[in-house]
């Protein structure tokens, strides 16, 4: 029997999974693909209410936890995807911050023990296309969840040997350079950030771009949805214009491909849609 055809998508924590892959969540579950997002930690380290950040009094993190995945829930809903499938790790904070010493954190997790869990929903789900962040964190981010969902994922990828496809998310150099200078013609405050030359996916690197046009509202209700960390998105505070021009395309980083299919794509199934799928 044919597999169904399935995309599944591993974030590092709550609202991760908005930004940079909302739109293939959306669009690829409204043409009838089967989605599944994989979030590995539960967000712990998030902003507390009232903006009480981590390490601060008052900062509760099993509370933080349940909102954050509460939010997530929502964020799903608007998305429309089909599975949410919790790893459940505690969140190890930003790179430098005495909670990635918390021998519980994502990060301090035997990577071949994450990477077991992984893989068993990749044998029960079946994914022809995975999505992960690459190396780095995505774009040299340098998250240790982000860095630690990256090698997870292309464990699980290469122990299992099921997906046909296997992508990095990808932030363009200059696509980045272009929506900071939107950010700061529109008025927006960086709060004194600014993107150093080795910041993004050089352009060489990507190789395929996804029009997710139809679908930016959506990514905008899933990613308001996380109103608790509204303060770090400071995506929200851009105008309506320049959001939608900075959500309407998301682009990956091939690693993986075992079937036919171009060097650059519009379309993360490529090379996988036939006659034995006919609705797809």
């Amino acid at each position: 029997m044919d597999r169904q055809l399935t995309l599944m998508v591993v974030h590092a924590h709550p609202d991760d999974e908005c930004l940079s892959t909302g739109g293939i969540l959306a669009r690829y579950t409204d043409e009838g693909i089967r989605t599944v997002l994989v979030t590995c930690t539960n967000g712990e380290q998030g902003d507390d209410q009232g903006g009480v950040k981590p390490g601060e009094p008052g900062h509760d993190d099993a509370a933080v936890a349940e909102r954050r995945l509460s939010e997530l829930r929502e964020s799903v809903a608007h998305l429309g995807l089909d599975h949410l499938e919790l790893l459940g790790y505690r969140d190890s904070g930003m790179d430098g911050w005495d909670t990635n010493a918390h021998p519980d954190a994502f990060a301090n997790v035997p990577v071949e023990t994450a990477a077991a869990k992984l893989a068993a929903l990749m044998e029960h789900y079946r994914p022809q296309v995975v999505v992960t962040y690459d190396e780095t964190g995505g774009g040299g981010y340098g998250h240790p969840d982000h860095v630690q969902a990256h090698r997870i994922t292309a464990a699980a990828v290469e122990s299992t040997g099921i997906p046909d496809k296997f992508y990095y998310t990808a932030m363009p150099r200059t696509a980045i350079l272009r929506m900071f200078e939107l950010m700061r013609d529109s008025g927006v405050d960086l709060g004194g950030f600014e993107p150093s030359d080795d910041f993004g996916t050089p352009d060489d690197r990507v190789t395929s771009i996804i029009d997710v046009t139809p679908y930016v509202e959506r990514k905008l209700k899933a990613l308001k949805a996380h109103e608790s960390q509204g303060e770090n998105i400071f995506l929200l505070r851009m105008p309506e214009e320049a959001q939608h021009q900075a959500f309407s395309h998301e682009a990956f980083e091939r690693k993986l491909c075992r079937v036919d299919a171009p060097d650059h794509e519009e379309d993360l199934f490529a090379g996988l849609r036939d006659a034995s799928h006919p609705d797809q």
